[in-house]
């Protein structure tokens, strides 16, 4: 998929505040500096499009960014921790839920996990409410350029043997790296395979 044009239209604090469109979407949620915005930016090939941050907690809004006029990337607050006070993530959280379990033009919500990160219960419990919501979702584990190969594989496996106790098959899994543009080509074939189910079902 070439993308030709990508453009920010609009930040939204509930559900109700998003746009009203019948264009398909891809939420990207995760823990506190996971990567989100520069994983955006690395895909739509806009260095500025997402703004970042290495403070945790940068985004505080559902971030809606329209590509080729046809669907849109959806940047959600992070879960976990974040440098501001407890009333205000749940906040957060409370929207980001809302828009998962509601929005029905959402095609898939990736999750992006830290590879340099053992398995960590925020991301398990979250892919497991997921689960059972029979919401579509992807493991997206970033930063892969921190951590050496063999790492990587440790992590990943220890990752799939906690979880093989719960699921049945793994997600589709995707591996990246916002300054080497790892795994840009295969997510975005697999969005835009993902589009097209959507746009013409069976």
């Amino acid at each position: 998929m070439i993308i030709r044009k990508a453009e920010y239209t609009g930040s939204s604090l509930s559900l109700n505040d998003c746009p009203d469109t019948l264009k398909p979407e891809f939420g990207f949620t995760g823990r506190s500096n996971v990567g989100k915005s520069s994983l955006i930016n690395m895909l739509t090939g806009r260095r500025n499009l997402a703004k970042t941050s290495v403070k945790p907690g940068k985004t505080r809004t559902i971030n809606h960014y329209l590509i080729n006029d046809s669907w849109y990337l959806v940047d959600l607050p992070g879960y976990g921790y974040a440098s501001v006070p407890g009333d205000i993530r749940n906040k957060w959280f409370r929207a980001t839920r809302e828009y998962i379990l509601r929005r029905k033009t959402l095609v898939c919500l990736f999750v992006l996990i830290d590879c340099r990160l053992a398995p960590q219960d925020s991301d398990l419990g979250f892919m497991e409410f997921l689960g059972e919501n029979q919401i579509p979702f992807a493991r997206v584990f970033t930063k892969a350029d921190k951590i050496s190969s063999d790492r990587l594989n440790k992590n990943l496996n220890l990752y799939n043997n906690v979880m093989s106790s719960v699921w049945s098959s793994m997600p589709v899994t995707f591996v990246t790296s916002s300054p080497e543009k790892r795994g840009r080509d295969e997510m975005l074939g697999f969005m835009e395979e993902s589009v097209n189910i959507f746009l013409n079902p069976a």
